[in-house]
């Protein structure tokens, strides 16, 4: 069975995502800045798909496989003291 996300929706720091298997996801908007920087109404512009979330105007794809095992924006370079 695969576990998709059947809404989102967005507070002040948070995105909650609604999964098909009756779970509530709650991330951090921190670890998305592209959703961090986002008008209300342009992460209101959200597609659903089988295996995740997308958004065309903000060039940003969210997978439910990798909200589920706690990664943020992959495309982040990580900071690390030399």
């Amino acid at each position: 069975m695969t576990i998709s996300a059947t809404s989102v929706r967005f507070d002040e720091y948070t995105m909650w995502v609604e999964l098909s298997d009756g779970r509530t996801l709650g991330v951090p908007l921190a670890w998305f800045p592209r959703l961090l920087h986002a008008t209300p109404a342009e992460r209101d512009r959200v597609e659903l798909s089988r295996v995740g979330l997308h958004w065309e105007a903000l060039d940003e794809d969210i997978s439910i496989a990798g909200l589920l095992a706690g990664r943020g924006d992959v495309t982040r370079t990580s900071e690390h003291a030399a």
